[in-house]
């Protein structure tokens, strides 16, 4: 299957030159997403609001890919500020609770002061079930 480039359609994304999601097979890259409102053109305040909206923006990516949260096998948090970690808990249990993917936490300076939260994920979308196999007359077995 050839890459597959999916765009948020921020305008982040052609001045640098990355895309929000890539697929490749049955693998799809999330780049690290914030809690950027792009229905609002907005950031939230807080960073319970920012990890809210940021699993939103990634929900929205992984299907224009056809997978889903369920898909995620890696996520990687990267917060400013480690005290605002705990209380996004409860959000992050919300999306991946079931799924429990492998996960990091780093502590690192974001673009934009006001980013509270980015998010990256990476996610296997299951194998298709395998065609039937059909005789000769074009029906099945």
């Amino acid at each position: 299957m050839p890459r597959l480039n999916i765009s948020s359609g921020s305008s982040f994304e052609e001045k640098i030159g990355y895309s929000r999601a890539t697929m490749l097979d049955d693998w799809v890259f999330v780049s690290g997403t914030t809690g950027y409102d792009y229905t609002s053109m907005s950031l939230p305040e807080g960073v319970i609001a920012q990890c809210e909206q940021a699993f939103v923006n990634i929900r929205d990516a992984l299907a224009k890919a056809g997978a889903s949260l369920s898909d995620v096998v890696r996520v990687t948090y990267i917060l400013p500020d480690r005290n605002d970690f705990a209380p996004c808990w409860p959000t992050m249990q919300k999306y991946l609770g079931n799924v429990r993917p492998a996960a990091t936490m780093i502590m690192a300076g974001l673009l934009d002061p006001a980013m509270r939260i980015e998010i990256e994920v990476t996610a296997r979308k299951p194998a298709l079930a395998p065609s039937p196999v059909w005789n000769n007359n074009g029906g099945p077995p």
